[in-house]
């Protein structure tokens, strides 16, 4: 892809998902996602009905009547992208490519966090930790990590999010939040779920395409594993087959969602097919 070409593909997903965050998420990220704590504002006198436990002792001494330290939460946060690269993401059988929702979804996300001055990162995962960006603000940044989700061509095909997951909380040591997207065909996660989501925030967004749910009755097809390059030869037509494939894909997705919700995690299914707009707006609901 020409400069030209990619920098129209940026300024594209820029004016819709700016859209999206300007007018529809800023408002729900901003109060559904807490800040790290509180901080302290100012002094000033003691009113009835006041916390007691918030009186300044010292001021109190020194003008000889009660005052009160006045705390104010501390909004600036940190977000991470953690985004699934592996081969699997480049499936799609309708208008989109499964990379192309996920990198809308992350742009909104990371438009919503600017609107809230936050600082935002980016980790692109397969089997291994591909590219670290290291959290910024402002919107150049934000541009820069559109552009690494559209034209960035990963080294591996294959998908470890264990390795992802231990990644972040070895470059991440203050709380952030933390939204995961892939399609989570994969497993052997839950240990590094549990100590990452016992550090940070964390979201998984499952973003998958209907075909995937299940093989159609074609006959004899020739298939390609997207993420070994592995050509098979597979009758459809065998109910066997059919139902064996069933069975592994609703395996790794009922993983997917114990292991997120046991540690505490929120979770997202996005079909590509369907509008990321009202899960991502419901989710910011019902967490606010």
């Amino acid at each position: 892809m020409d400069t030209k070409e990619l920098l129209k593909k940026v300024r594209k997903i820029e004016i819709k998902t700016r859209r999206l965050s300007d007018h529809i998420f800023g408002g729900e990220y901003h109060s559904t996602f807490k800040g790290r704590g509180m901080t302290f504002s100012e002094v000033r006198q003691y009113q009835y009905g006041d916390d007691v436990r918030n009186i300044d002792w010292n001021v109190t001494a020194r003008y000889n009547e009660p005052y009160i330290k006045v705390f104010e939460e501390e909004r600036e946060l940190t977000m991470m992208l953690m985004v699934d690269v592996s081969g699997s993401e480049l499936f799609g059988t309708d208008k989109q490519f499964k990379n192309e929702i996920v990198t809308e979804i992350a742009a909104t996300l990371a438009f919503s966090a600017t609107q809230n001055n936050d600082k935002i990162g980016l980790i692109l995962f397969s089997d291994d930790v591909e590219l670290y960006i290291p959290p910024k603000k402002g919107r150049s940044h934000v541009l820069r990590i559109i552009r690494e989700l559209i034209e960035f061509k990963p080294n591996s095909k294959k998908t470890n999010i264990a390795e992802a997951l231990k990644f972040l909380s070895n470059v991440m040591k203050k709380k952030a939040i933390v939204f995961v997207l892939s399609d989570f065909i994969a497993d052997d996660y839950e240990q590094t779920m549990k100590i990452a989501s016992g550090k940070h925030d964390l979201t998984g967004i499952r973003v998958y395409d209907k075909r995937e749910e299940e093989i159609p009755n074609l006959g004899v097809v020739q298939m390609q594993d997207e993420e070994t390059g592995e050509l098979v030869l597979v009758n459809t037509s065998s109910k066997k087959v059919r139902l064996n494939y069933g069975k592994y894909y609703q395996e790794r997705v009922d993983y997917y969602k114990n292991t997120f919700t046991k540690s505490g995690a929120g979770t997202i299914d996005c079909r590509v097919d369907e509008s990321y707009v009202k899960k991502l707006l419901g989710y910011f609901k019902r967490r606010g």
